[in-house]
């Protein structure tokens, strides 16, 4: 007879995925033929142009204005990594190609999303003027 074994029948706690950072930094580092200064100033130049393209979205009264800027911003994430930012903007820019309005909730994510990549550049670029 198999002898069991009480805890094993618990279900075990499941832990959190460990969260990705808001930019994949090793595939920047790839994108930068590991050019650490190409790496920062592609950091600085995207987390200016995520900012400027996220005030035109929120101020796009116009359909192509929605459409042109999300693709913009969604191009601008994939290239240096910030991949979470790529995929809200592709599925945002889905909805706008197919008529629907932009949903309220996803732009709050897209916000958020933007606040997080500024932050972290921010902490990225401070650390290693540190070093």
């Amino acid at each position: 007879m198999a002898q069991r074994f009480p805890a094993l029948d618990r279900a075990s706690p499941v832990l959190a995925p460990r969260r990705a950072r808001p930019i994949d930094l090793v595939y920047l580092a790839k994108q930068c033929l590991g050019d650490a200064a190409l790496e920062h100033e592609m950091l600085r130049l995207f987390d200016t142009t995520i900012q400027t393209y996220l005030t035109r979205l929120l101020a796009a009264e116009a359909p192509d204005q929605v459409l042109f800027t999300l693709h913009t911003i969604k191009g601008a994430a994939a290239g240096v990594g910030a991949f979470a930012i790529a995929d809200l903007a592709k599925a945002m820019e889905a909805d706008a190609r197919a008529g629907m309005s932009t949903n309220p909730e996803q732009l709050d994510d897209l916000k958020i999303a933007v606040e997080e990549v500024s932050v972290f550049v921010e902490d990225v670029l401070s650390k290693d003027m540190r070093a």
